[in-house]
């Protein structure tokens, strides 16, 4: 079977550094225990003004190629993957082609919140495994998640930053992958009933952006509106990766690293140790980067191949959970 192989990975994020001695200035209380020992936080990126989404998208693109040791003239096809777009319409992944000058690709966004990357991901490997036209396909995450933030409120502005995270796959025909490396298995799933537990509500065609709304200040920035119940991530995460090494008849002890969305250190503990897992097993980067939603799982990827932990024919298990509710989540062989 045709399967992809990442041949490249990246990130990139802003200049800017927030710490959390900063924003206890900002919100006139100290949060500096809370956030770093709940959410695992030291600092993250922000936005300046002037910049967007989709100049974080491409320079991790750019950097991603350049890893990879390719063009843009050779890319296929670019997913983007992100709930923070540079518009409503048209697509952010175009303004990124435009920009990386990839004339020949394809593009197309993926929204499914924080698990929009490894939906997109998946999406790509599907690509490669089903045409061979699509040789080499760019993936982007990217999270600005400050543009859409009230900095007066705790629970968001605590935990929400900014970046991007891209990956290159190469498509790979089953008589040259003798390691049978790519995707071994993957699930995408949703719950549908926790549409509106957080999100940024106007915008939208159900509640459009009108004077009212800057006014009241409100819907136009993002809200947890519910609290998610934390079996939601705690036992999710644990079921689906168990479903998925069934169906390739693989066990925990096979599995090299796990990828999790960083949505808080504390969960990514507890599923750990439930899982009878060390935390060697894993690698987070909240502590620097903040929590960056859809870009979060390819700049994890990338920091752990940088950092050594990642190594040719590692099978890894990649999952991530987000808003709406979205999960996605892989058996996937470096």
């Amino acid at each position: 079977m045709r399967n992809g192989i990442i041949i490249g990975t990246a990130h990139h994020v802003p200049d800017k550094v927030l710490t959390n001695d900063d924003l206890s200035r900002i919100l006139g209380e100290d949060i500096s225990e809370f956030v770093s020992t709940k959410l695992g936080i030291l600092e993250r990126r922000v936005l300046a003004e002037n910049e967007s989404a989709a100049d974080l998208a491409t320079e991790a693109g750019r950097k991603a190629l350049e890893n990879a040791g390719i063009t843009a003239d050779d890319v296929d096809l670019i997913i983007l993957a992100t709930d923070t777009p540079e518009y409503l319409s048209p697509a952010t992944s175009a303004v990124v082609q435009y920009r990386l000058g990839a004339k020949r690709a394809g593009t197309f966004d993926v929204n499914c919140a924080c698990a929009g990357f490894v939906t997109a991901f998946d999406t790509a490997l599907k690509y490669i495994i089903a045409d061979s036209n699509y040789k080499n396909v760019l993936v982007v995450g990217v999270y600005a998640m400050t543009k859409f933030l009230d900095w007066t409120e705790k629970k968001t502005a605590t935990m929400f930053a900014d970046g991007a995270g891209a990956v290159v796959l190469r498509s790979v025909e089953d008589s040259e992958n003798v390691d049978k490396r790519g995707l071994l298995t993957s699930k995408l799933e949703a719950d549908g009933s926790y549409y509106n537990f957080l999100g940024i509500f106007a915008g939208g065609s159900k509640t459009p952006i009108t004077h009212e709304v800057i006014n009241e200040g409100y819907f136009n920035k993002v809200r947890f509106v519910t609290k998610y119940p934390p079996e939601v991530n705690i036992n999710g995460w644990q079921r689906i990766v168990h479903e998925l090494l069934d169906r390739v008849e693989l066990k925990l002890d096979d599995i090299k690293l796990f990828l999790w969305t960083q949505v808080n250190l504390s969960t990514i503990e507890i599923v750990m140790k439930e899982m009878d897992l060390p935390m060697s097993r894993t690698h987070t980067i909240m502590h620097k980067w903040g929590y960056t939603g859809s870009a979060c799982i390819p700049m994890l990827l990338d920091d752990a191949v940088n950092a050594g932990k990642i190594k040719r024919n590692d099978n890894l298990i990649i999952c991530a959970s987000g808003g709406g509710l979205n999960m996605a989540a892989m058996v996937y062989r470096f």
